[in-house]
């Protein structure tokens, strides 16, 4: 099944509910392949933060150094 979204000036996109649905949380890994965009359910962050964990830091520092490499990410 195909559906349509458009891009904000933002560089944000509405997910539609049923999609929503199927991904069963509010955190997705995008990944490029073969010239196509494909959104993965990521149904815990906690692995995805284990390389900021290396010592003892705020999870507010981390959170942040994370939400800075996601915003650099998506400028490339």
């Amino acid at each position: 099944m195909s559906v349509t979204a458009k891009i904000t000036a933002k560089g944000q996109i509405t997910i539609p509910r049923h999609i929503r649905k199927v991904l069963t949380t509010d955190t997705v890994e995008l990944e490029i392949e073969e010239g196509k965009v494909v959104l993965i359910p990521v149904r815990s962050v906690a692995g995805s933060l284990a390389k900021y964990a290396a010592g003892e830091r705020p999870l507010s520092e981390i959170r942040e150094k994370v939400w800075q490499e996601v915003a650099d990410a998506a400028k490339d």
